[in-house]
C-alpha cells in the first residue's frame, strides 16, 4: 500500500460512513442520535500481527448489541470483514485494537425511533495495542469496590457509558486501576473488565448474564483453564468470597490478564500475584504467541 494510503505515525486513518479519512477530518452532524441520546453500540477488537483475534465472535457480539437496541446491522459480515481488513492495512502497528461504533443515525431530536429509512452512522478507528506492562504483570494492581448502579442490560455494549465512566473515576480518585462492581451482594464485573477470583486453587467466575458484558477474554481464560488442569467453577460470587479471595484477576482485550493485589486498601492474599495467576499469565502469553497472532483457519 502506498504511503498516501496508510496512516502516518501522527495521523491515523479512520472509516466513517463509506470513506476512509484522517481522524482529524472525521465529522458527524450534531443531531446524530449517538451524540444526542447515546443511541448506539460499539465493539472493540484486538489485532495481533495484523490479524484480528476471534473476529467472528466479536461480530456476533456486535450483532447481539444491535439486536438489543433494535437497530438493523448496516453491513453484512463479509463487508465488516473486508472493511476491518482494510482499516488494519491502512494503519501502522503490527498490534492494534479496533473500535467500531454504530448509531441510529441523524434525525430530528425525538425520543422515539426515527423513520425506518434513516441511515445508521458507522465509524471505525484503530489505535496501537501496547504490550502488557511487565511491572503490572509482576506486581499486580489495586482496585476498589462500588455498587453496580448501571442499567439492567449490561450485556449490550452500548455507547451510553456514563455510569461506567463515573464508577471508573471512583477508582481513579482512589489511585486504583479498576472499580469492581457489586449488585445485590454479588460480583458482576469491573467498570471496564471481567473479574475472576481464586479460592483454594479453584478459579471462580460469575456466570454471564444480562448484568455483565459477555467477554471474549473471559472465554479465553476459561478455555485455557479447562485445557490446562486449572479447576474452575462458574457460579454467582458473593461479596464475602470476593473479599476473602486468595487471588483476584481482571481481564479485558486490551489489558489481558492482570492480578489485583490490593482491594479497598487491603492486600489480596499475601499482597502479591498468586501462583494460579502466574500460571494463567504464562498460558495467556503462550496462547497469544501461538494462536492469537495467526488468522483463524
Amino acid at each position: 500500500m502506498s504511503a498516501s494510503g496508510r496512516a502516518s505515525k501522527h495521523q491515523p486513518l479512520v472509516y466513517l460512513n463509506g470513506a476512509f479519512m484522517p481522524l482529524e477530518d472525521a465529522r458527524i452532524p450534531v443531531l446524530d442520535r449517538g451524540f444526542i441520546f447515546g443511541d448506539g453500540v460499539y465493539e472493540v477488537i484486538p489485532v495481533y500481527s495484523r490479524h484480528p483475534f476471534r473476529l467472528g465472535e466479536h461480530l456476533q457480539r456486535l450483532q447481539h448489541s444491535l439486536d438489543g437496541i433494535r437497530l438493523s446491522n448496516p453491513l453484512s459480515e463479509a463487508r465488516w470483514q473486508a472493511l476491518i481488513t482494510e482499516l488494519i492495512a491502512r494503519n501502522t502497528g503490527e498490534d492494534q485494537y479496533l473500535y467500531l461504533h454504530i448509531t441510529r443515525g441523524v434525525a430530528s431530536r425525538d425520543h422515539a425511533f426515527p423513520p425506518a429509512d434513516t441511515a445508521p452512522t458507522v465509524f471505525m478507528m484503530s489505535s496501537l495495542l501496547l504490550p502488557a506492562n511487565p511491572a503490572l504483570r509482576a506486581h499486580g494492581v489495586s482496585a476498589i469496590c462500588a455498587q453496580d448502579n448501571r442499567w439492567l442490560h449490561c450485556d449490550i455494549k452500548a455507547i451510553s457509558l456514563l455510569p461506567n465512566v463515573l464508577l471508573r473515576q471512583l477508582g481513579v480518585d482512589a489511585g486504583a486501576a479498576e472499580t469492581i462492581l457489586l449488585r445485590d451482594g454479588y460480583l458482576t464485573e469491573g467498570a471496564a473488565s471481567s473479574i475472576f477470583i481464586v479460592k483454594a486453587g479453584i478459579l471462580l467466575a460469575p456466570p454471564q448474564s444480562q448484568l455483565m458484558l459477555p467477554g471474549i477474554t473471559y472465554d479465553v481464560v476459561l478455555e485455557l483453564a479447562a485445557a490446562n488442569d486449572i479447576p474452575c467453577h462458574i457460579a454467582p460470587v458473593p461479596e464475602s468470597e470476593l473479599r476473602s479471595a486468595d487471588e483476584i484477576w481482571l481481564t479485558s482485550s486490551t489489558r489481558e490478564v492482570q492480578a489485583i493485589t490490593q482491594l479497598d486498601g487491603q492486600p489480596v492474599g499475601n499482597g502479591a500475584p498468586g501462583p494460579t495467576y502466574k500460571k494463567m499469565d504464562q498460558l495467556y502469553q503462550d496462547f497469544k504467541a501461538s494462536t492469537m497472532r495467526l488468522p483463524t483457519p
